[in-house]
């Protein structure tokens, strides 16, 4: 089976001066499909920026990366992007909604950029959102009628849009209370089990990163942890 991601050696550093700081150290890290795998680590440690470069929005400066057995490297800046619009599905802390167009126009963005037909893409976006909880009613309404759970189902069932071989999830309860954060999770949950959705997510919160399958923890840009994790039941619930 090919590995949904596959990193190498992989090295980003950033020019301090006449020196450089080398974000990521060496990373070598496989995830197959179906996974969901939690990163973590604190604050400088390299998560962000290796979830930019598996995200196809930066470049490694050395090793290797594939994306469901894609050389990413090999890619020019018009290959990346359609790689992201294909492959990929983001889902971010601040839901990045658009303020004046309704929940379903929103989901459709993505598919409208890949030229897919009005009366296709809109189902499609329906569909997705009622896959994430949303009914009619919300699908009319914009982004300040719903409460900030609703609007990360509407972010997410974007990410959905496409069917992407991956989704990213980068601090997705980041602006949810705990009982709001805990139902998206518990949606996050369903959509790998029930639809086998590849996900990888970057999180602060142990909690929150228990939902995954696997947390690997990041420290002074290196792989430090990587371990398997066990279910608790109202996780699995």
């Amino acid at each position: 089976m090919t590995p949904t991601i596959e990193t190498r050696q992989l090295i980003r550093r950033f020019p301090v001066g006449k020196s450089f700081f080398t974000a990521i150290d060496r990373i070598s890290f496989t995830m197959q499909p179906g996974e969901f795998t939690a990163i973590m680590g604190p604050s400088g440690s390299g998560k962000s920026t290796f979830m930019n470069i598996i995200g196809c929005l930066d470049r490694a400066t050395s090793g290797e990366y594939l994306l469901d057995g894609v050389d990413v490297s090999q890619l020019s800046p018009r290959g990346l992007a359609d790689l992201r619009r294909v492959k990929l599905g983001f889902v971010f802390q601040q839901y990045n909604l658009l303020p004046r167009t309704s929940a379903v126009e929103n989901v459709e963005l993505p598919m409208m950029y890949s030229g897919i037909a009005v009366n296709v893409r809109r189902e499609r976006a329906r569909r997705a959102l009622a896959d994430v909880g949303l009914d009619e009613q919300h699908h009319r309404s914009n982004p300040n009628e719903l409460s900030g759970g609703q609007q990360q189902r509407v972010a997410i069932a974007r990410a959905l849009a496409n069917n992407p071989s991956l989704i990213l999830a980068d601090e997705p309860t980041g602006a949810l209370d705990s009982q709001t954060s805990a139902e998206i999770m518990k949606l996050f949950l369903r959509l790998n089990r029930q639809r086998g959705m590849t996900i990888l997510m970057v999180t602060h919160e142990y909690d929150v990163a228990r939902y995954s399958n696997r947390i690997v923890s990041f420290l002074d840009g290196r792989i430090v942890g990587d371990e398997a994790v066990a279910h608790p039941a109202m996780a699995a619930s």
